[in-house]
């Protein structure tokens, strides 16, 4: 296990000032990087473990804010706070470049590979930088199905991996049916994995607030979930012990 150091970086972005956490890996060395977005509710301890897992398995990664700091605990404040986010692809965009921007200024990134994963409107944030034609080597989404305006979808120059519960109602398989079909129209690799039983945000530990219908933590599948992205990562940005890709 590597010696992970981590640090809180500020930038702007979405007209607020955006709180991200970055880890690195130990060394000196450039390494792949990964940004993690979070779901609507805000950046908490749940992506910054992650990050610092990532960190420990040798990537630089981000956990990037989308919120300027807060957390919501009122589903009807954040409702309020995101919806408008998610129906306009360019503030999206706009918060996945500035979070961009963060880690390929970081001396240990190796700009040439860089991945996106994401939890909700972190997730849908993404597959937008797909969608910009951003040069990623890699996007994972869990619980963002989103679609995106005709066409753009072609622009997704890496895989895509989507992970989402069977019982989701804000996800329900009408939209994983359309996701799946705008994925095929436009060519991507790409890969949808529907967790059995499982409700929306089933990834996440629970939280002292109050959750909408329809969202339930599922430990099982939250466990498959990142299993499944970790491999992701594995296959198409691998690292090795002194950062350079395998040959």
């Amino acid at each position: 296990m590597t010696t992970v150091t981590t640090r809180t970086v500020t930038y702007p972005a979405d007209g607020l000032t955006m709180i991200g956490h970055l880890a690195l890996p130990g060394g000196a060395d450039r390494r792949p990087a990964v940004l993690i977005g979070p779901e609507g509710t805000g950046l908490n301890d749940f992506q910054r473990r992650r990050a610092d897992a990532l960190a420990e398995l040798g990537y630089v990664a981000l956990a990037f804010d989308i919120n300027g700091g807060r957390w919501f605990t009122d589903p009807e404040e954040m409702l309020a706070h995101a919806l408008p986010l998610l129906d306009d692809p360019d503030r999206m965009r706009d918060i996945g470049h500035a979070a961009l921007d963060v880690v390929r200024a970081e001396p240990r990134t190796d700009p040439d590979r860089i991945a996106a994963i994401g939890y909700g409107t972190g997730g849908a944030i993404a597959l937008e930088l797909g969608r910009d034609g951003v040069d990623l080597q890699a996007i994972g989404t869990v619980n963002a199905l989103t679609t995106g305006r005709p066409g753009e979808a072609a622009r997704i120059r890496c895989p895509v991996w989507a992970g989402v519960g069977s019982e989701d109602p804000i996800m329900p398989a009408e939209q994983r049916d359309a996701f799946a079909a705008e994925m095929q129209a436009a060519g991507v690799d790409w890969r949808l994995v529907v967790y059995g039983g499982a409700l929306h945000a089933f990834h996440h530990p629970p939280v002292d607030q109050a959750v909408r219908s329809g969202v339930g933590h599922h430990p099982e599948h939250a466990k498959r979930a990142w299993r499944d992205i970790v491999g992701l990562l594995a296959e198409c940005m691998p690292v090795t012990a002194s950062g350079e890709p395998p040959r």
